[in-house]
């Protein structure tokens, strides 16, 4: 909890600095507009001038001595400074004064784009609690949440927000989960379900028994990947800031060989010389250029963390966008991970009422998922008998039991007898054979197959629309699975997916992605398993769902959510813009710069139009960025 309570200081101060330097700037504003109007008054004027270069210029000029204290480097703040100094040495007190008010200004504005998304994470560590209900010796007494261990058992009331990561023991409620997945509708939440740290319990009281320490859980998760992606740097960001020290550097020099060869040799008056060595300085500034790529990034990844789509680091976005192809994990990716019942095949004599609640009653007892699917479409039939009986699992094979005094079993082909199941199916569900893409159980009752269920992996709703969206973008698409061959070719075709690779183990998926990556250059991939860790290392940009494993998600540098996969397509799209938007910021800054260097050797530009030239070009640029928080 000291962690959280520095994290929370440190953000407020972060607050007041970008209010310090938006005050600071337009209180020299006013100052400078009050020298104008008192120009008359020489001494006054100067005095306001003065005053100007003060409150408006101290903040970056001490962040530029600082910054060069700790780097040994030169950078754009002191060459500025360096500038408007200069400006005032040669008697242009109003232009250097309006050199340091935008300056500031834009300064302000810069700092307000870097601090965006550290304000949505304050927003964000505001939500988890302080405090936590504890049950001990079955009393309860109130602990910091710091001391929760997994196996503590918690409270969560009414109205509460949950405390830690864990499972529901008793009760039932609706929970708001929208601060980690961006989804405004409830969810509902019974016994067996799971719960997360920082979700709103809207109605019932639960308990809860807790899975994770608070260091551990999904919440703390996602704090540290916001964290990790604030303090990223992208490869194009971190040349710039390499270049900014070399390019300070020499329009050093330059302006060093400016202050005496052109009297020398091109017969300019000091005055003259001085002066245009001065513009000098301050068009060739690299201001606009320095702004040009990080508040773009961290406006998209601001977007992103309130949208649900989190990301490690600009250097992911900047990779995202050039993006060939993306290959998805099928189980919980693709599809949802949850079977579900196709159709039931009977053969004759059979009812199915009588069928299903044989099976009902056996399934019931069994937490396997496929299981569950078929005592959940009993269910749906209208099938609740929920007797207890005695069952003999054979595990990996299936369920024997009596029901209603016959002998009942529900399993594999192997479980019920491989030749009365081959039969069957060529009999009843031929069709189903041919699909290739169904988890089959049997139903025999006493020496008799009494019918079969067929089960599929549904694909998630959006997974067609998504893949023929990435196909517009021209991003290819390939699926990586361990699922047999027939069942990985007929989901690959559902979803619209061109490449597949079937029956890969953890290994295999790997040797897939750099055999992708040397086909079509720069790939994403997308998964939730532990099987899918190496693959997510080995791809360009790894990205989790959700709702996968902790340890696909600490591999990967990106989340999404809410497991949405339409929310890839719209970052695919955002980064896209965002690489569109650099480059458009670099070339328009470049393009300024000269402009303005080659207008002041023409001698055709003064001073007052090369500030406004070059500072009004880096707010172009700081605004260009900032239409990505949007």
């Amino acid at each position: 909890m000291i962690s959280i309570s520095l994290q929370r200081k440190n953000s407020q101060e972060k607050s007041w600095t970008q209010h310090a330097e938006l005050i600071a700037a337009l209180v020299s504003g006013a100052l400078i507009l009050a020298g104008w109007l008192l120009s008359v008054h020489q001494v006054l004027s100067v005095t306001l001038y003065l005053l100007a270069f003060v409150i408006g210029g101290f903040a970056k000029a001490k962040e530029g001595i600082e910054e060069t204290l700790e780097s040994k480097t030169l950078n754009v703040e002191l060459l500025m400074i360096f500038a408007a100094v200069g400006s005032a040495l040669i008697g242009y007190w109003a232009e250097g004064a309006v050199l340091i008010f935008i300056f500031s200004l834009s300064g302000a504005l810069e700092t307000y784009t870097m601090n965006k998304s550290s304000r949505d994470l304050t927003s964000l560590m505001k939500l988890e609690p302080e405090e936590a209900t504890l049950i001990v010796n079955g009393e309860t007494k109130r602990v910091p949440v710091a001391d929760i261990k997994a196996g503590d058992k918690i409270i969560i009331k009414p109205g509460e927000r949950v405390a830690a990561d864990g499972v529901i023991e008793s009760g039932s409620t609706s929970l708001d989960e929208s601060a980690l997945t961006g989804e405004s509708m409830p969810v509902e939440k019974n016994a067996g379900d799971a719960v997360y740290t920082g979700t709103v319990n809207r109605n019932g009281s639960l308990t809860v028994r807790v899975t994770k320490a608070n260091e551990d859980s999904l919440f703390r998760k996602i704090i540290k990947l916001v964290e990790s992606a604030q303090n990223s740097v992208s490869p194009a960001q971190a040349f710039i800031e390499r270049f900014e020290n070399a390019y300070v550097k020499g329009v050093l020099i330059v302006v060093g060989l400016l202050l005496f060869v052109p009297h020398f040799a091109l017969g300019w008056s000091w005055s003259e010389t001085f002066y245009r060595a001065m513009v000098f300085m301050v068009v060739a500034s690299p201001c606009a250029l320095v702004a040009s790529i990080m508040p773009a990034a961290l406006s998209l990844i601001s977007n992103g963390a309130r949208n649900g789509m989190l990301v490690k680091g600009s250097v992911f976005l900047e990779q995202l966008g050039s993006v060939q192809m993306i290959a998805f994990d099928k189980t919980g990716t693709v599809t949802k991970g949850q079977p579900a019942v196709e159709t039931v095949r009977l053969a004759k004599g059979y009812e199915e009422t009588e069928v299903l609640e044989a099976v009902y009653a056996i399934e019931k007892q069994s937490s396997h998922p496929l299981a569950q699917a078929i005592a959940g479409y009993a269910e749906s039939r209208g099938i609740n008998k929920s007797g207890y009986i005695s069952i003999e699992e054979t595990s990996g094979f299936g369920v024997m039991a009596e029901v209603a005094g016959a002998k009942w079993k529900v399993g594999k082909a192997g479980f019920i007898g491989e030749e009365l199941a081959a039969q069957f199916l060529n009999q009843n569900a031929s069709d189903i054979i041919q699909n290739g893409q169904h988890t089959i159980v049997f139903v025999k009752k006493d020496d008799h197959i009494a019918g079969c269920i067929a089960l599929k992996d549904q694909i998630r709703p959006e997974a067609k629309e998504v893949m023929d969206e990435l196909s517009r973008l021209g991003i290819k698409t390939a699926m990586l699975t361990g699922d047999q061959e027939d069942t990985a070719q007929a989901i690959a075709k559902e979803a619209g997916m061109t490449t597949v690779a079937a029956e890969c183990l953890p290994d295999q998926k790997v040797n897939e992605v750099r055999r992708l990556k040397e086909e079509f250059g720069t790939i994403a991939m997308v998964g939730d398993g532990i099987n899918d860790a190496p693959a997510l290392k080995a791809a360009d940009v790894g990205i989790a769902m959700g709702g996968g494993t902790d340890v696909a998600l600490e591999t990967a540098d990106m989340v999404l959510m809410q497991n949405d996969l339409e929310k890839l397509v719209k970052m695919c799209r955002l980064s896209r813009k965002m690489n569109r938007i650099v480059k458009q910021n670099i070339v328009f800054s470049l393009a300024v710069i000269c402009l303005l260097i080659c207008a002041n050797f023409l001698q055709v530009m003064e001073l007052p139009f090369g500030v406004i030239g070059h500072e009004g070009s880096t707010i172009l640029v700081i605004l260009n960025g900032l239409r990505l928080l949007k």
